[in-house]
């Protein structure tokens, strides 16, 4: 998109929320500022239209697919509060935490994936492997001791400097922002007592 001019326009319209990409680096992807992807839209298929007919639209008219068309349609959504953010096209929502820690991977990704060592790392819930037993990214069902669900949990581990390993929690399929608020607060605790938690289990 050589030779377009990257500054962001003035805002012609109150923007519910920012969208996670900022105006500069979709107008270096797109060719177009969010002011103009807006404007494009509401003038397309409008902001009724539900997130996949407006995803086939930005291909079809527009050559945009696959991750920066997925981007320039959430980004719509957020901008105009179709989507609050964290909210995923079926209307839950979603939150991650992260945090290094100087364990394992494999014997991390092990105890998740165990049901009896799972069940130590995440007491007082229950759980259920729905990946297989071999995946990268374990992902498991929560519920709270009486059965009723709590959503899915999806754990991946990613290598981190000095041999460590950066452990992300997703919580998928929240019913609110503000269970997703509290969500992540409980998330942020448990990765802070992963490193003991975790060495409890070879003593």
């Amino acid at each position: 998109m050589s030779g377009r001019r990257t500054e962001e326009p003035p805002r012609t319209r109150a923007w519910v929320s920012e969208p996670e990409t900022p105006d500069r680096s979709i107008v270096e992807a797109t060719g177009r500022h969010w002011e103009e992807w807006v404007d494009l839209i509401d003038a397309g298929p409008g902001r009724e239209a539900g997130h996949t007919a407006i995803a086939a639209w930005v291909q079809s008219e527009h050559g945009l697919g696959g991750w920066w068309g997925q981007g320039v349609v959430v980004g719509y959504e957020r901008i105009t509060g179709i989507r609050a953010p964290g909210q995923m096209p079926d209307g839950t929502f979603s939150i991650s935490r992260s945090k290094i820690l100087d364990l394992p991977a494999d014997g991390l990704r092990d105890a998740i994936v165990d049901d009896a060592t799972r069940s130590l790392l995440v007491p007082g819930y229950q759980t259920a492997l729905r990946s297989r037993p071999g995946s990268k990214a374990p992902r498991f069902s929560l519920a709270d001791a009486s059965g009723e669900p709590l959503g899915a949990i999806l754990v991946t581990l990613d290598p981190a400097p000095k041999d460590r390993v950066r452990v992300t929690v997703t919580h998928e399929k929240l019913p609110s922002a503000e269970a997703g608020a509290a969500w992540k607060e409980h998330w942020g605790g448990w990765l802070d007592g992963l490193d003991e938690a975790f060495r409890a289990l070879r003593r």
